[in-house]
């Protein structure tokens, strides 16, 4: 499954509303940490595939969100279960780091 794209529109349905947990980068195209760890996602997305969803919300584009999640600092990672915070995450971090999310 590809990473998912997220919007103000699908947000509800793909993370709030997902019977898997969901792995959601907040992100900008300008940062520079972002774009470093992008590839680590992508592999995450591979390797998770069938048991959790992988995302990315550009906080440009969606910062009601990014705001209402307490997100004051890019890239931030927060995996979702359930419709509520499992974990949180800030900073450029390996593969191995991001898959700790889900513990």
């Amino acid at each position: 499954m590809a990473t998912i794209h997220l919007t103000n529109d699908n947000f509800e349905k793909e993370v709030l509303q997902s019977d898997v947990p969901v792995f959601v980068d907040f992100w900008a195209e300008w940062c520079g940490p972002c774009r470093m760890v992008a590839p680590a996602v992508e592999k995450l997305s591979e390797e998770m595939e069938g048991s959790a969803k992988i995302a990315k919300l550009d906080v440009d584009e969606c910062r009601e969100l990014a705001i209402k999640y307490g997100v004051s600092s890019i890239p931030t990672f927060i995996v979702f279960k359930n419709g509520q915070i499992a974990n949180k995450a800030m900073g450029a971090m390996p593969l191995a780091r991001l898959k700790e999310l889900f513990d």
